[in-house]
């Protein structure tokens, strides 16, 4: 019996030290893992792999999901007294994106622009999270302003982001020709998921029937090759392509 036990030892150690070689880790972790098989893979489990999962990560979404559940506040509190604490434009962006996530999306909008001042009046990172909170609140011409100053400044600023909130901001302002236009030239810059995912809501609103059936073959090729971590990730997405299609089908 030993011996089997220190056979399932060995056996973890070789997972663990597949998974340092694969995830570039240091070579010492080999050391410590084949002279020590039980200590040396616990330590390796608590110290590499564990952070670096998948596992975690979905614990720590789940332990901030409970904790603004329970003071769904706290964050815009923190902010606000690090801002009086110390108020840099970092600190105002801050209370900014608390604000947004509280879902205050027109005072955040006016936090931003007032970080839009001085040496930072030009920041491609606070113009585009601006351009999201004008999106949330409604001005949608303003949204497309910012963010076709990031384009001509800065193209190289997170393009395929701008370009997408550039075609939703231009279809909800009723410029369907433009945001049509905007969503082709993403298609064919990008052609990624979230592309075709926004093209695809957009369709679905317009009524453009032949359009969304496209698209709806294509995001579904997608989304079965997916794992459940995938699916997860991309959880606001297809809340919003349900919403979508629940609308297209109230709406033939």
């Amino acid at each position: 019996m030993p011996f089997i036990g220190l056979g399932f030892h060995i056996l973890i150690a070789l997972y663990f030290a597949v998974h340092a070689i694969r995830s570039g880790q240091n070579m010492y972790w080999l050391v410590v893992l084949f002279s020590f098989p039980l200590l040396g893979s616990a330590v390796y489990f608590f110290a590499v792999f564990l952070p670096d999962s998948r596992l975690e990560h979905g614990a720590k979404k789940a332990i901030a999901s409970a904790a603004k559940a329970i003071d769904p506040t706290r964050e815009l509190r923190e902010a606000r007294a690090a801002y009086d604490d110390t108020p840099t434009v970092e600190n105002q962006t801050r209370i900014a994106a608390a604000l947004l996530d509280a879902g205050q999306a027109e005072e955040a909008a006016a936090t931003y622009e007032a970080c839009l001042s001085g040496v930072f009046a030009n920041d491609p990172a606070i113009r585009f999270e601006a351009a999201r909170a004008n999106m949330e609140a409604g001005k949608f011409e303003r949204t497309a302003e910012l963010l076709e100053l990031i384009r001509k400044s800065r193209p190289e600023f997170r393009p395929e982001q701008v370009s997408l909130l550039i075609a939703r901001s231009l279809a909800q302002s009723g410029r369907h020709a433009e945001a049509r236009a905007e969503f082709e030239s993403a298609m064919a810059k990008f052609g990624g998921f979230d592309v075709k995912a926004e093209y695809l809501i957009w369709a679905l609103l317009a009524n453009e029937r032949e359009l969304a059936t496209r698209l709806y073959a294509e995001v579904e090729r997608a989304t079965k090759r997916w794992n459940r971590y995938t699916k997860e990730q991309n959880r606001p997405m297809l809340r919003r392509l349900e919403a979508a299609y629940e609308y297209a089908r109230q709406h033939p």
